[in-house]
């Protein structure tokens, strides 16, 4: 499985993007799929997860504002952001996970700025 994010981009404080992650090969629906985020100078960070059932969880920083979802059969996970913070800012990866390890993609850079 290879992932591929995309959907980031600039967007003022309060405002909203939906970031995709779509994986090619065979079995997404297999596996869980997290999404994580780099902040400049910040180690990377977990922001939601969803297992192959489809239960959810969250960071405490994002609880309320950021939703996670997946379409097996498109083969795409998606993490809806609404009312993001500056302190959002980041490059965002979707990962599954193998065993115990998560394995990325490749991210894309969200930047919450007036």
């Amino acid at each position: 499985v290879q992932l591929q994010a995309s959907g980031g981009g600039l967007v003022q404080p309060g405002g909203s993007l939906r970031l995709s992650c779509v994986a090619s090969g065979s079995d997404f629906d297999y596996y869980a799929i997290g999404w994580f985020r780099q902040a400049p100078g910040k180690e990377r960070e977990m922001v939601s997860c969803i297992s192959s059932s489809h239960s959810t969880g969250y960071a405490d920083s994002v609880k309320g504002r950021f939703t996670i979802s997946r379409d097996d059969a498109r083969n795409t996970a998606y993490l809806q952001m609404d009312s993001l913070k500056p302190e959002d800012t980041g490059v965002y990866y979707c990962a599954y996970l193998e065993g115990r390890n998560w394995i990325k993609g490749q991210g894309t850079q969200v930047t919450v700025s007036s």
